[in-house]
This record gives C-alpha cells, structure tokens and sequence, in this order.
C-alpha cells in the first residue's frame, strides 16, 4: 500500500506542478522589508492543487518599482532580478509540458517522477520567491537618552573644549544590498520581515556613532549651533562610521538624516557665549561702547537713588574708573590710532592720558637719566640730588656758551652756529 500510496503521490504531484504559475506582489508597505511571493491564482483557474514551494519552469515573475525579487532554490539564491518588469524563469529544475517543448518536457517529468517516488510521493524540494523593499524608508525617530559629547573649536576666541549635546529627529535609509540582507538578516522567512524586528538595534547602533560622526563635523570647523546645515554631512559621516556593520554586513545605507533640535547644557552655552562676548572686547572701541553704556547705566541708577543720594552715586562712579586707569576718551583714540589693546594692558597709564597716548611707532620724549638713587629726569652730568655722576655712554652735545642745541646732539658741527664758540669737552652733557 505504501509504493501505491508513493506512486499515486508522485504521479498526481508531477501532473499538478505542469502548470506554469504567475507569481506577483502587491505594493510593499513602508513597514514590510521582504515579503515571500505567492501564486496568483482566481475563481477561473486550474491551478490550485501544485506542490508549495514548487516553481514550474517558465513562471511568470512580476517585478514593481520599487522592489526587486529573489528566487531561492534549496536554500541558495539562483535568480536575481531588480528591473521593473516580467521576468520568466527559464532554468528551473520542475519541468512542465507546456514550456520548452512537449517531449522534453514529458522526459524530464518522467524523470521527476521517478524522484518524487523515492521521496515516497513528496517533492524532495523546496523553491520560494522573495520580494524586498528597496525604496526609502523613512520616519525613523531616534533620540539621545546620555549626552553626546562635541568639541567645539573657535579660533577667534581661542576656545577648544568638549561640550554635551543633546539632539533628537528622524533618518531614513533603504537596502542597497538585498542579497546580504537576505543572507544575513530575513533569511529564509515564511511571512513578511516588517522593520519593528530590525529598528531597535539600527536605532542602537546609531546613537553610538553619532559622537565619532560628530566628531569629523568638529573636525571640518563646523559650530555646534550650525549643525542642522550640515545634515548630509552628518548622514555621510554616519555611513562611513557605519559602513561596516549596515552597508557591508546588512546591505543598508542612511539616506538622510534630520535633526528636529540640537541643545547643549545651559552651562556650555552660558561659557561660549561668556567667551565670544570677552573676544569682541579685544577692539579697543567695542570696549568703549561697552564701558560708555555702563557708565549710562550707573548714571540712570544714580540718579534715581534716593537713599545715598546722586552726589555719592557720581564719585563712586569716578573713583572706579580713575582705579581702572582706562577711560571711554582713550579707548576710542585707541581704536582710531589702530594701537593694540595689549599695548595698553601692559601700560595701563597710556590710556588715561585723555587721547594724548602716543601711536605705535612714534618717537617718544627723552625723559632724562636715572640715577642710581632713583631720583629721575635727570638732564645734566651730575645727579642734582645726590651728586653721582651721569652713566658712561653716547656723548650729547649742547653750547656751553650760549645753550644752542644741534639738531643731531651726537654730530654736532665744529663751531655754535649761533656764537662761534668751539665744541669741546665742557659741552657734552
């Protein structure tokens, strides 16, 4: 009963799978990856009892935009194709009648007749059609739970430093690579692979990029704050960090990536703006402006103090800026003499001079010799405080008779122009 049963099975199973089947997906929905195809089959048709898992040598493959389709033969990928279209399976191993000639097809379904039977009537077989998702699939949310750090770099101000941000928004991305993602992600899957069984990792994975993705953004002098200009920058970034696991592993790329907001800490912020705001004041006339409206400021609030009264209010005021040596006069005279700021910082005394500071490479004054003493401006050759003797050095001439100066008091001429008198030793100063 049992080779009966075998042969009926076998011979049934053959006469059922001559039929040339048509095999179709309807739309893929934003959340299905890969979906196994079925046959089409409707009220009027015959071909209802074929084996599952059987393909008849020339089926009838309709491929979408969209989409791409996979046959898959014992576990081994055979056909590929990703062109919308028909595509017809001319090289399968399940012979029928009705393709490629009655009488090679009759022999060859003998022959699978005869295998059939040693498999007591089953097919020994197993063939499928996978459809997968190649369009972009967006509306992936992602948000950073931890902080990520960034460093942020601002040659203006001499600012180099690692601030925390938080950002959150959505990417998208599509398969590049259905072939990689069939072998090591779908597999050989009964019902649709939808996304929810794949996002929480790709979700995972990306947040840890995106520091070392952050990172060469940094590297390219792109501020924090202008991030969200820079978001294919980013989506590259991410695929060169991720290229490993999703391009070469799952065949998945990052198509874009959104960012709905960027903030760091209120701390971070307050000190970069703090530092950009201390830069600005390097201009010796932005610092005027700054000093100008403070001292505005302290007048309005002086005026309007009732208890210790304006007088006291105004010398306050006075006091703190004779203190600080610097006054608003002097530091718009700086800025229109183009004098740097830090000439001033290490002679504050410049500043206060009400305009008349000297300009960066003018001559200044001699102001004398100092004695050793310490008794300054000394003019002559002998110090009028303690009578210590001018320090060796260039002679400088000067008329003992009538106090006539040479132009250059090193190279006098041999004679005073204005009484005769010869210049010797008693008129060096």
């Amino acid at each position: 009963m049992g080779l009966l049963k075998a042969g009926a099975g076998a011979s049934n199973g053959v006469l059922a799978d001559q039929w040339r089947e048509y095999f179709y997906c309807e739309s893929l929905e934003a959340e299905v990856l890969a979906a196994k195809g079925v046959k089409r089959t409707s009220k009027r048709s015959s071909n209802k009892k074929g084996s599952e898992n059987i393909i008849t040598n020339g089926s009838v493959i309709a491929v979408n935009d969209g989409q791409c389709m996979m046959i898959v033969e014992q576990g081994k990928v055979v056909e590929f194709s990703a062109e919308p279209g028909e595509f017809v399976w001319d090289s399968s191993t399940e012979p029928t009648i009705f393709y490629g000639g009655f009488g090679e097809g009759l022999g060859r379904s003998w022959e699978t007749f005869k295998k059939r039977f040693t498999f007591g009537g089953d097919t020994g077989k197993d063939q499928r059609v996978y459809f997968f998702n190649t369009k972009e699939l967006m509306g992936n949310k992602y948000g950073t739970a931890n902080p990520v750090p960034f460093r942020v770099v601002d040659s203006n101000v001499g600012l180099d430093m690692d601030i925390a941000l938080r950002c959150c928004g959505e990417y998208s991305y599509r398969i590049v690579n259905p072939m990689l993602f069939y072998k090591n992600v779908c597999g050989n899957v009964d019902d649709d692979y939808t996304r929810e069984e794949l996002d929480s990792q790709l979700k995972s994975e990306l947040l840890t990029a995106l520091q070392p993705a952050f990172a060469q953004i940094s590297a390219q002098g792109v501020r924090y704050s202008a991030i969200p200009g820079h978001t294919m920058e980013v989506a590259d970034a991410l695929n060169n960090i991720l290229s490993a696991k999703w391009r070469n592993l799952r065949g998945i790329e990052i198509t874009s990536f959104g960012i709905s907001s960027l903030k760091a800490s209120e701390e971070d912020e307050a000190m970069i703006k703090e530092l950009q705001r201390n830069a600005a004041f390097r201009d010796p006339t932005m610092a005027a402006a700054q000093i100008a409206g403070a001292q505005a400021a302290a007048m309005q609030a002086a005026a309007n103090n009732e208890n210790a009264g304006p007088a006291m209010a105004f010398m306050g005021m006075g006091m703190a800026q004779n203190m600080g040596g610097m006054n608003t006069q002097g530091l718009y005279q700086m800025g229109q003499n183009n004098v740097p700021s830090s000439q001033y910082a290490q002679n504050p005394s410049m500043a206060g001079t009400g305009g008349t500071a000297p300009v960066q490479g003018s001559a200044v004054p001699d102001s004398g010799w100092t004695c050793v003493c310490g008794h300054t401006g000394n003019k002559g050759k002998f110090c009028p405080e303690c009578g210590a003797k001018k320090p060796a050095g260039e002679p400088l001439y000067r008329c003992d008779k009538c106090g006539w100066e040479p132009a250059d008091p090193k190279s006098p001429p041999k004679f005073c122009p204005e009484c005769g008198d010869r210049f010797d030793e008693n008129d060096i100063q």
